[in-house]
């Protein structure tokens, strides 16, 4: 369920399935030789819309985001964002990606990263204006983060990082953002915060969000939609129709439970892809699918 004051998902004119799309995909797939990663995929996101894209490690999620990017090609199909190649579209898209570990002795500051939000793109010296110091001052407000604007990166806390990361993000008043795995190794409090952030730029702006995540209860309320990657194929629909028993079920080709809980989503018997590694398998946990 939608919260209240979220910004309307406009749907499509009739007879035209990709009208008003941001993100458009028919019949994409994206195979690593032999492995098909997924395929037949076809989707539309549109402006304000959240799609959240659940999966086992291996599934192809990421591989998404570098579609999205440009940075990964598909094997067949076609994929457009805001009508054009994903590299054309590149300088209106905000990308949060995956946390890194910094070093301690790591000197770029939370007002740097910003900084290569605006004018990252430039090829030699950076300009140095009033006016990119005081949009740089305004994101991190925005994010609050500007009590640690001039703290180095690597002595800021993972919750703080991702409130950076996602001010960079926010730099190019993007019209979509990709988030790629941002609540991995927050806890409950710094979840909540950047799922809020996220959630008010789309408010405000009608920006579609297309959010990475093995954790889909902090942002159960938010989300229009699934997208979920498992075994070379899909489910795409309202997590009242992907996370079910009989739809995950019928996608992994084997028994998975999904009950609910005082509003949480729980998976039970969701096995990791087949061409994981080992050591990269899951047991069934609490909204790990």
């Amino acid at each position: 369920m939608r919260r209240p004051g979220a910004a309307p998902v406009p749907r499509p004119r009739e007879g035209d399935p990709g009208a008003g799309a941001v993100i458009s995909l028919r019949e994409a797939a994206v195979s690593y030789g032999e492995r098909v990663v997924w395929q037949g995929l076809d989707l539309d996101v549109r402006p304000g819309e959240f799609v959240a894209v659940l999966g086992p490690n291996g599934s192809g999620k990421t591989s998404f985001v570098r579609a999205l990017l440009g940075r990964q090609p598909l094997s067949a199909g076609t994929l457009t964002v805001l009508g054009r190649p994903p590299r054309e579209a590149a300088r209106h898209l905000g990308y949060v990606p995956q946390q890194a570990e910094l070093s301690a002795q790591a000197m770029l500051r939370a007002r740097d990263l910003v900084r290569f939000g605006i004018d990252g793109h430039r090829f030699g010296p950076r300009l140095r204006t009033a006016a990119v110091r005081h949009r740089v001052d305004e994101i991190l407000v925005s994010v609050g983060a500007s009590a640690y604007a001039d703290v180095p990166l690597g002595l800021l806390s993972g919750g703080e990082r991702q409130r950076v990361r996602i001010g960079q993000a926010l730099a190019t008043d993007p019209r979509i953002l990709l988030c790629d795995e941002p609540l991995l190794s927050l806890d409950l409090n710094h979840q909540r915060a950047v799922t809020e952030l996220v959630d008010a730029r789309r408010r405000s702006h009608g920006t579609a969000v297309v959010f990475v995540t093995h954790e889909i209860n902090p942002v159960l309320g938010l989300v229009d939609r699934v997208l979920y990657l498992a075994r070379g194929s899909h489910r795409v629909g309202t997590p009242e129709e992907v996370l079910t028993s009989e739809s995950l079920s019928r996608l992994y080709g084997t028994r998975v439970d999904v009950v609910r809980v005082h509003g949480r989503v729980v998976v039970v018997g969701a096995p990791d892809d087949p061409a994981t590694p080992p050591h990269h398998a899951q047991q069934p946990e609490e909204v790990r699918p």
